[in-house]
């Protein structure tokens, strides 16, 4: 018996990276999925990629910014297992480039799946994850705790994430709603593959140093714990947790080795950046 056995799990973003790896670290626990995602083809690869999927896992084409869409997939969910446990909002994706090279339009397409994306994805749960006493995770980053250069809409949608969790926590305890804010720091997936305009090219090279690179089945593992203790915030990945406590506790010193490490080099940072992806 696994510790989800019983148990429905709602996950957005479900196709490919960290969702994916979720739904079949909760499939081994014993959960039943409702997995949503923009794309059939690649929801059916992952379905088939888990035990029993025909009784088990529902799959939804949802485009997370469409409120009409978040709410059938999550009551084809509802309606096939009888309600909704854990409900985790992952969806998303990455803008980056210099300031002043972008324009706001860079930051509302950047926040319409990020953070409205993720509003719209609690709404939806929320009657089910009340009725159930159920758990609500947000896909943060640890850059939702930090800036970096060349970053600026991903970091402020991601602090963004950060406070609608850290609220939300409050607004649902009552309700005997638990909210977790998971925030990972560089896992293996395609975000860092994919274009401003949310193009994926899968087979363009990682820029992130390889040693950072946590699988993707690991960090899923560590969401899953996250998830089943019911703790506000998960940092993932070790280099994360280190990153985060370096820039919460000594954030003078945090910054100066960030501006150290980016005085006069802006065009490189810029260039390591997935906007830089050829179309």
């Amino acid at each position: 018996m696994g510790r989800f056995s019983g148990k429905t799990c709602f996950i957005t973003g479900a196709s490919s990276g960290i969702g994916a790896a979720l739904a079949r670290a909760l499939a081994a626990e014993g959960a039943n999925l409702g997995l949503a995602a923009r794309s059939q083809e690649r929801l059916d690869a992952v379905a088939q990629s888990i035990p029993d999927h025909a009784s088990r896992v529902v799959t939804a084409v949802c485009d997370v910014t469409r409120r009409s869409e978040v709410d059938a997939a999550v009551s084809a969910t509802a309606d096939r297992f009888g309600g909704i446990d854990v409900a985790v909002a992952n969806a998303g994706f990455g803008v980056s480039g210099r300031f002043e090279k972008l324009t706001t339009e860079d930051f509302r397409r950047q926040f319409e799946p990020n953070v409205f994306g993720v509003i719209e994805t609690a709404y939806a749960v929320l009657p089910y994850l009340e009725a159930s006493k159920g758990c609500l995770g947000l896909l943060g980053s640890i850059l939702g705790r930090m800036g970096i250069p060349a970053s600026t809409p991903y970091c402020a949608s991601k602090f963004a994430v950060c406070g609608l969790a850290e609220s939300l926590y409050y607004d649902l305890a009552d309700k005997g709603v638990a909210v977790v804010c998971i925030n990972p720091g560089v896992v293996d997936s395609n975000i860092r593959r994919t274009s401003n305009d949310g193009e994926v090219h899968p087979d363009a090279p990682d820029p992130a140093p390889s040693l950072l690179i946590v699988p993707t089945d690991k960090a899923a593992r560590d969401i899953v714990n996250a998830l089943h203790r019911r703790r506000f915030e998960a940092v993932i990945t070790g280099h994360g947790k280190i990153m985060v406590t370096l820039a919460r506790h000594f954030p003078r010193t945090w910054r100066f080795f960030m501006r150290r490490m980016s005085a006069g080099n802006m065009d490189s940072v810029e260039k390591r950046k997935r906007g830089d992806l050829s179309p």
